[in-house]
């Protein structure tokens, strides 16, 4: 999943293309459940290239709260300049600015499109992801869903280092 920036010949093309779920190794905290879309602009300014463009598929996460997987529907877009890798990038100390933080590298007259597309998905995850608002996720003490059915349990808590604390409460 690379893309030849030596084959880019015009300064604005356009790039499209499908890729099959397991096309894509296994990522932490998400599955791809459908055929990845990648379509984008490429506008090119001599050694520099912007891509601005969307990636579209679905995704099945884990609820925070109840564990059951749910899909999660992803259309990111994107909008990134890419310069080639240089010797000293990285080094010394400065202010990162705004533009910074769209601005990636490529080596050898290549784009790993596999890396932007990770990170696209990874930035569309939600900070929490929950199957639905209301989620009641696990009881957490015997460890029922709660959104299928209740359970008897005895929630409460009583913290053996307040004790003292209480004693004083009811014997004023």
């Amino acid at each position: 999943m690379r893309l030849d920036l030596s084959k880019i010949r015009s300064a604005d093309e356009r790039f499209e293309h499908r890729y099959p779920p397991d096309a894509f190794r296994k990522e932490d905290g998400f599955l791809i459940v459908e055929p990845v879309s990648l379509a984008f602009d490429i506008h090119k300014d001599k050694r520099h290239f912007q891509l601005a463009g969307t990636v579209r598929t679905t995704l099945e996460l884990s609820c925070s709260r109840c564990l059951e997987p749910f899909v999660w529907p992803v259309d990111a877009t994107f909008d990134l300049r890419y310069q080639p890798q240089t010797q000293n990038v990285g080094e010394g100390e400065r202010e990162i600015e705004e533009d910074d933080l769209s601005t990636a590298f490529y080596d050898d007259d290549t784009i790993d499109l596999g890396q932007l597309m990770r990170e696209q998905l990874y930035l569309s995850l939600p900070m929490k992801p929950l199957c639905r608002e209301d989620c009641q996720g696990l009881c957490p003490v015997c460890g029922m869903n709660l959104n299928r059915a209740t359970c008897g349990c005895t929630r409460g808590w009583d913290d053996p280092r307040m004790a003292a604390l209480k004693a004083l409460k009811r014997n004023s």
